[in-house]
């Protein structure tokens, strides 16, 4: 798998941009089968974290990273900036997972 730079931040200092190709944006949905919203409102009754839920959520944030990632390197870049990754609560169990960012080429002068 060829690496490339996935920042939060715009360029990381040493790095010259060569090319800009634009945003590049990776989306999943999930959603908890009935058993796992069955094991989701036992937990709820005792409060704290709902790890049903948290687990699905870390698996979708992943995914859309990774969908990013894979169109990025489709453009050709090494390096996605300014990445911003948001959640979205659909209703009925359904979250939405957006990573957005800019797919560049960057050169490392080191």
């Amino acid at each position: 798998m060829p690496d490339i730079l996935l920042v939060n931040s715009p360029v990381p200092p040493g790095y010259k941009v060569k090319k800009i190709f634009g945003l590049v944006t990776g989306v999943t949905s999930r959603t908890r089968g009935m058993g796992g919203q069955f094991l989701a409102g036992l937990q709820a009754i005792g409060g704290g974290e709902v790890s049903a839920y948290t687990t699905e959520i870390e698996k979708a944030r992943f995914e859309a990273i990774e969908r990013m990632r894979e169109k990025a390197l489709g453009l050709g870049a090494n390096a996605v900036v300014s990445v911003d990754v948001e959640t979205a609560d659909l209703g009925t169990s359904i979250i939405v997972v957006t990573a957005t960012g800019t797919a560049m080429i960057l050169e490392n002068p080191q």
